[in-house]
C-alpha cells in the first residue's frame, strides 16, 4: 500500500460517553449493558430519543421517537438527559490520543476521525498493530470503545470500519480483500448512495456494491448524470482526497428547531421563537465560515403533523436578522391558522463567508456584519443571556434558542 488511512469511530458515541463519564465517577451501572437511552427534556416537551445502547435497540427503540414511545416499549428505560459539554470533552481527549500515532488526523465528526498513518511504521509499528493498540489505549483510558477502519484510502477505511461492531478493528489491504468484503453488501451501504439514489439503482437491477461497480458507466450516466459515473467509482474502492487536519466537516446546511414549552396561538409570538431560533443558526453560520443561499422553515402544529417551507435570499448571507425577515416572510405563508407545538429554522446552499457576489440590489452593511460578530463575541464570553433583544424581556422565551452556547468555543475549534 502506497498510504496507510484509519477510520476511527466511536461505538455509540453519546451513551457511551455518558456510560463512561459515570463509571469513572463511581456508578455501579453500565448504561451501556441495560435498556437506556439520551433524550430530551420531557418537562419542556423536548421528549425524543437522541442515542440508544444496544439492549433499548433490541425492544425496538429507534433514534427520534418519542420518549413516550419509547418507554411503551420498554417500561423500565433509563432516560439520561444531554450533555453536550460532557461529549466535547471526551471529543478533544480522543483527538489528543490520536495524535500520538500521527500528526496528521482530520476530524470527520463529533464522534470520527481519519488518521494518515503513511510513514508512521518505523515509528508506531505495523499499522495493524497500530490499529488495535490505537482501539485498545483509547478503550483502556478514556473508557470508552471505538472501530478502527485501517485500509489505503478514506472510503475504504471508513466502509470496512463499519462491518461489525463495537470495539472492532477491520481491514481492506488490497483490492482483492475489498472485493471479497464490500461487493457482497446491499448497494444502499455503499457510502454516498442514499435513500434517493438508491431506488434508481434498483430499477437498473443494480442491487449490490459489486453491481454497481461493473455496471456500464455510460448507462449511468443517462440515468444518474454524472453522479452515477462518481459512485461507481466508489465502489470500485476509488477515492484519494487526503487526510487534510484543517479540512471542514461537510456540512450542507444549518438548522435549528424546537419544541415549544406552550402552544404558540398568535404571530407575534411564533415571530419571537423565529427571532430565539435565527440567533442560533445565524451564530453557527458565522462560526462555520459560511453564508447561505436558501432559508426554509418549519412549523409543527399540536398534532405532529407539520409543514415547511423554502426560498432562495437575493444574495447569500449570513445576517441574522436578514434570516430571520424571511423566515418571518415563510412562516406568514405557510401559517396553519392553529396553534404550532414546535418551529424549526434551516439554512443551505453554503458558501465561503470570505468571498461572497454581492447584489445591486441589496447593499452590503458592514456595520451590521460587526454587530453580529460582536453578539457572538459577549454570548461565547459571558452567556447567551448576557445581551438580549428588548423583544424578549417579560416574554417567558429564551433570547437564543437551540444547542449549547458554552459548546461554540470547542466546536470551531474541530471545523
Amino acid at each position: 500500500m502506497d498510504k496507510v488511512i484509519m477510520h476511527i469511530d466511536v461505538n455509540s458515541a453519546y451513551l457511551s460517553w455518558e456510560a463512561a463519564y459515570r463509571l469513572q465517577h463511581g456508578a455501579s451501572v453500565d448504561l451501556r449493558k441495560i435498556p437506556s437511552v439520551i433524550g430530551g427534556d420531557e418537562e419542556s416537551r423536548h421528549g425524543i430519543v437522541l442515542a440508544k445502547s444496544i439492549p433499548a435497540k433490541k425492544y425496538g427503540i429507534q433514534t427520534g421517537e418519542t420518549l413516550f414511545s419509547a418507554r411503551q416499549k420498554c417500561p423500565g428505560l433509563v432516560v439520561v438527559p444531554v450533555n453536550y459539554h460532557l461529549y466535547m470533552m471526551c471529543h478533544n481527549a480522543l483527538i489528543s490520543l490520536l495524535k500520538d500515532f500521527s500528526p496528521l488526523v482530520q476530524v470527520y465528526s463529533i464522534d470520527e476521525a481519519f488518521l494518515d498513518y503513511t510513514g508512521m511504521k518505523v515509528v508506531c509499528g505495523d499499522p495493524v498493530e497500530a490499529a488495535h493498540r490505537l482501539k485498545d489505549r483509547i478503550r483502556n483510558e478514556l473508557g470508552f470503545t471505538v472501530n478502527v477502519g485501517v485500509s489505503y484510502n478514506k472510503l475504504l477505511a471508513k466502509m470496512v470500519g463499519e462491518l461489525k461492531k463495537p470495539d472492532k478493528v477491520h481491514t481492506i489491504l488490497s483490492r482483492e480483500e475489498m472485493i471479497r468484503k464490500l461487493w457482497p453488501l446491499p448497494v444502499r451501504e455503499l457510502f454516498m448512495v442514499g435513500r434517493a439514489t438508491a431506488p434508481k439503482l434498483y430499477r437498473l437491477n443494480i442491487f449490490t456494491i459489486g453491481d454497481l461497480a461493473r455496471a456500464d458507466p455510460e448507462l449511468l450516466r443517462f440515468h444518474l448524470k454524472s453522479w452515477g459515473p462518481y459512485i461507481r467509482d466508489l465502489a470500485n474502492g476509488i477515492e484519494n482526497s487526503p487526510v487534510a487536519p484543517d479540512a471542514m466537516p461537510p456540512i450542507k446546511g444549518i438548522g435549528n428547531s424546537t419544541t415549544i414549552p406552550f402552544d404558540v396561538d398568535n404571530p407575534e409570538e411564533a415571530k419571537k421563537v423565529l427571532l430565539s431560533l435565527c440567533e442560533m443558526v445565524g451564530m453557527r453560520l458565522r462560526q462555520a465560515g459560511f453564508c447561505a443561499r436558501l432559508v426554509s422553515v418549519y412549523l409543527r402544529r399540536a398534532d405532529l403533523t407539520g409543514q415547511s417551507h423554502q426560498r432562495k435570499f437575493p444574495a447569500a448571507t449570513d445576517h441574522t436578522m436578514k434570516i430571520y425577515q424571511w423566515a418571518c416572510q415563510l412562516m406568514e405563508e405557510i401559517w396553519p391558522s392553529v396553534p404550532l407545538r414546535g418551529m424549526g429554522v434551516r439554512v443551505s446552499e453554503l458558501v465561503p463567508n470570505h468571498c461572497l457576489q454581492l447584489s445591486f440590489f441589496e447593499p452590503y452593511n458592514e456595520k451590521k456584519r460587526r454587530l453580529d460578530e460582536a453578539l457572538d463575541s459577549l454570548r461565547m464570553r459571558f452567556g447567551p443571556k448576557s445581551v438580549m433583544r428588548s423583544c424578549f424581556l417579560q416574554s417567558g422565551l429564551a433570547p437564543v434558542t437551540g444547542g449549547v452556547i458554552e459548546n461554540f468555543q470547542m466546536m470551531s475549534s474541530i471545523l
